[in-house]
């Protein structure tokens, strides 16, 4: 067979020898692949060559492709940071893909904060928060603070809690029981609590020894004095201290500080574990599984990982990384990984001592990892690439349908009405590309005009950006510019005629539409008066079910949250006195109307801004069968609360 790249091979002399990035195209303007070469000419050249020497996937992605890009770097280096971003500003379809196993918690420390806090946290973010682990369960985390508390009782509340009772002047129970401070009441000044929080993190970096040694100094000297309560809660602060130390591994008897990385592999899939050392005690793990869409050897599958591991651990890199083999740009990534650390960060793969069987712990860890993870995978993905290709056959499309997108219309009698928008790709939710639509032009219950507005809606603007750049002014994908294989109707022959009315009245065509009526889970198509009637058992229907039930749940959320606003307004805004200020009062003091209405006179009065007098107007409002001193009977029950 012939090499299609062929079709639209550039000038080889037009290609630049210096390093940089290059991209993959499909004919929408779609990224498939995005690359990174030491020469761009060297390596483009290698997919123009003969169709044999590919790998398959390389041949896959080239019979997707209809164009290639590159972009030229000064460096490797400069080249490294280009492509993972890259990839995750396009999220390349044949690039590999790296998932967590879990979202692991962290310990966290906000000290960009004036007053910091200590907290769980999952998915750590770049806003200068200190972050500690990941641990493997957040229990861990809370025993480990517990215990941390009674040394350095830094404050652990929210900033509501903490605003409250700066407020109110009294400190909460934590305080009392010894394990805050108490900085929002001026128990401790803020500059002590900042020294009490750089001395939580530095023990939790791994500088122990002074903490122990000034606790047991400290607990002398009371002694000494004959303070015995004193030297007792020293004591019992010693305790809890050496039990936190206690409860991380210890990996060599040196107080060394390194990562280090294990992976196991076959030629489809991937699992990487990387364990973190400070000070010679292991104080986090985590785990991802690697999508191979690419073909790579062992050597370039840890530079990538390794590339991901330093974007997302930043500054809290060590200097040392242990490896399992060393990637083949080695000093590229070497150079990468300093500049995200700060410092010189450096490459090695342990031969013998502790290290090495260290090493081969956290390679044990990934083979585990990968064993458990191809269990619960390998039905997932025979699944979805069945249910594609079933589905694909019985609408008579020419090809699987990689990319469905599923509308769904909710309203409440034409009042607050919603539509929704969900996207699979790969028989995959693709959230990010979920949208939701609040109906503007539309009066009344209309389910069909709502429909039509919203496909017209949507496919205007798939109209709007193929004409315009793949990118916007800020470098972002559009998202509309990108047209589905299957449009799926959550409905009958109504909506589908109506979603088919806007499609053509647009001129959209190489689109299929399809309708999924809940009552006989029949799918109807345009221009057939009989619907298609998949097996109960079939793999395709399940999709079509999955995909309609999201479609439906995200928007009956989104229309209940607009309805909620639109009831809270009304019925508090009713109120005389009551204003945008008060009413945003009593939301963050209670939660939510519910229960506000379940609040007594005197729990109202307590918020800011609302008097007595305030608040027997909004007890009344909210409670009209008590006014006046009246209460509610059986007969001004509706009779479904009755029931």
């Amino acid at each position: 067979m012939r090499n299609p790249a062929l079709a639209f091979r550039p000038e080889h002399g037009s290609i630049p020898t210096d390093p940089g990035c290059y991209l993959w195209k499909d004919r929408h303007g779609r990224v498939l692949y995005v690359g990174k070469a030491k020469s761009l000419r060297a390596r483009l050249a290698s997919y123009f060559g003969a169709w044999s020497g590919l790998g398959q996937r390389t041949r896959a992605m080239l019979e997707a492709a209809a164009d290639v890009e590159w972009i030229v770097c000064s460096s490797e280096v400069e080249a490294l940071h280009l492509e993972y971003n890259l990839i995750k500003r396009h999220l390349p379809r044949y690039n590999v893909r790296y998932t967590d196993d879990k979202s692991y918690p962290y310990l966290a420390v906000t000290v960009g904060e004036d007053v910091p806090r200590a907290m769980v946290r999952r998915n750590p973010r770049r806003d200068g928060t200190r972050y500690f682990g990941p641990y493997a369960h957040a229990y861990a985390i809370r025993e480990t603070l517990d215990l941390l508390q009674r040394v350095f009782p830094v404050r652990t509340c929210s900033d509501s809690v903490y605003d409250r009772h700066e407020r109110l002047g009294r400190p909460c129970l934590l305080h009392h029981i010894g394990r805050c401070a108490a900085p929002c009441t001026g128990e401790i000044s803020v500059p002590g609590h900042r020294a009490l929080v750089d001395e939580l993190v530095g023990f939790l970096a791994g500088d122990t020894d002074a903490t122990l040694a000034e606790l047991e100094e400290r607990m002398r000297e009371e002694a000494e004095a004959l303070n015995f309560e004193a030297a007792a809660r020293l004591r019992d602060q010693l305790a809890a201290v050496r039990t936190a130390l206690a409860k991380q591994q210890m990996v060599t008897g040196r107080e060394e500080s390194f990562d280090a990385v294990g992976v196991h592999e076959d030629h489809l899939e991937a699992a990487f574990q990387a364990f973190f050392v400070r000070r010679g005690r292991v104080v986090g793990r985590k785990g991802w599984t690697v999508d191979k869409v690419e073909d790579l050897d062992t050597p370039a599958l840890v530079g990538r990982f390794l590339a991901e591991l330093g974007m997302e651990r930043g500054a809290d890199l060590p200097r040392e990384v242990l490896v399992p083999v060393l990637p083949e740009d080695a000093e590229a990534v070497e150079g990468l990984l300093a500049e995200l650390r700060g410092g010189p960060v450096h490459l090695r793969v342990p031969q013998r001592g502790d290290k090495r069987a260290f090493l081969d712990t956290v390679t044990g860890n990934a083979r585990e990892a990968f064993a458990q993870h191809k269990l619960s995978r390998a039905r997932d993905f025979t699944a979805r690439s069945q249910a594609l290709h079933e589905l694909g056959e019985a609408l008579g499309m020419d090809e699987a349908p990689l990319r469905i997108e599923c509308y769904d219309i909710s309203t409440l009698q034409g009042t607050s009405s919603v539509a929704s928008m969900v996207v699979l790709e790969d028989g995959l939710p693709r959230k990010s590309e979920y949208r939701r639509f609040r109906i503007k032009g539309v009066e009344g219950q209309d389910d069909f005009a709502m429909m039509r507005e919203v496909i017209s809606r949507r496919f205007r603007k798939l109209l709007e950006e193929a004409e315009q750049p793949a990118v916007d002014d800020d470098g972002n994908p559009r998202k509309f510019a990108y047209p589905p294989n299957l449009v799926l109707i959550d409905g009958g022959k109504g909506q589908l005629s109506a979603a088919g009315e806007a499609m053509a009245g647009l001129g959209v065509s190489g689109v299929a539409l399809a309708s999924l009526a809940k009552r006989l889970e029949e799918v109807f198509l345009p221009g057939r008066d009989e619907p298609v009637v998949l097996p109960r058992g079939s793999e395709a229907l399940h999709l079509l079910q999955r995909v309609r039930d999201e479609a439906h749940r995200f928007a009956v959320t989104y229309h209940r949250t607009l309805r909620d606003k639109a009831m809270t307004a009304s019925e508090l805004d009713d109120v005389p006195g009551v204003g945008p200020t008060r009413r945003r009062a009593l939301l963050e003091r209670f939660g939510s109307l519910r229960e506000i209405r379940r609040a007594e006179p005197a729990e109202l009065a307590e918020v800011d801004g609302i008097s007595d007098a305030l608040a027997g107007r909004i007890y009344d409002h909210l409670h009209p069968h008590e006014a006046g001193g009246q209460t509610a009977t059986g007969d001004d029950v509706a009779p479904a609360e009755r029931a």
